[in-house]
């Protein structure tokens, strides 16, 4: 490793201004009003999923089998658009439909935990995958 300055004398440039975003960080920006616009629906539709006074948004899914081996994946991809969309004064319960999966218990007490979804979203890999889950390119 060498001791001397790479660049002794840098030309220090003006900034340009506000960066100008590109067509897919619109389209995420369009996702996340998409999400909470379903989430608001269905509360308008009567379902007891949003309790805006109470600072609550509870979601069931259903998996597409009752032995989904995505299904932990699906409810924590939920659970992580939802984190990234609301205020974070929201609390987010995301759970699978009673009766829909073999492993419902174990799969709602997983997404349940804070800690196991912080743990979750701390192994890089599996943040990777979340993030793929939840990208809006290949559609």
């Amino acid at each position: 490793m060498s001791s001397r300055l790479e660049n002794a004398n840098p030309v220090i440039f003006q900034r340009s201004g506000e960066r100008l975003l590109t067509a897919s960080e619109e389209d995420e920006d369009l996702i996340v009003v998409v999400v909470v616009v379903i989430v608001v629906a269905a509360a308008a539709a009567g379902s007891d999923i949003v309790d805006d006074a109470g600072s609550t948004v509870g979601i069931e899914f259903t998996p597409t089998i009752p032995h989904c081996s995505m299904a932990t994946l699906i409810g924590l991809s939920i659970k992580v658009k939802l984190l990234r969309s609301l205020p974070d004064r929201f609390k987010i319960d995301v759970h699978i439909t009673p009766g829909t999966h073999a492993s419902e218990d174990a799969v709602n007490k997983q997404l349940a935990d804070k800690e196991r979804v912080a743990a979750a979203l701390e192994n890089s890999s599996l943040l990777e995958v979340v993030n793929q889950c939840l990208s809006t390119r290949n559609i």
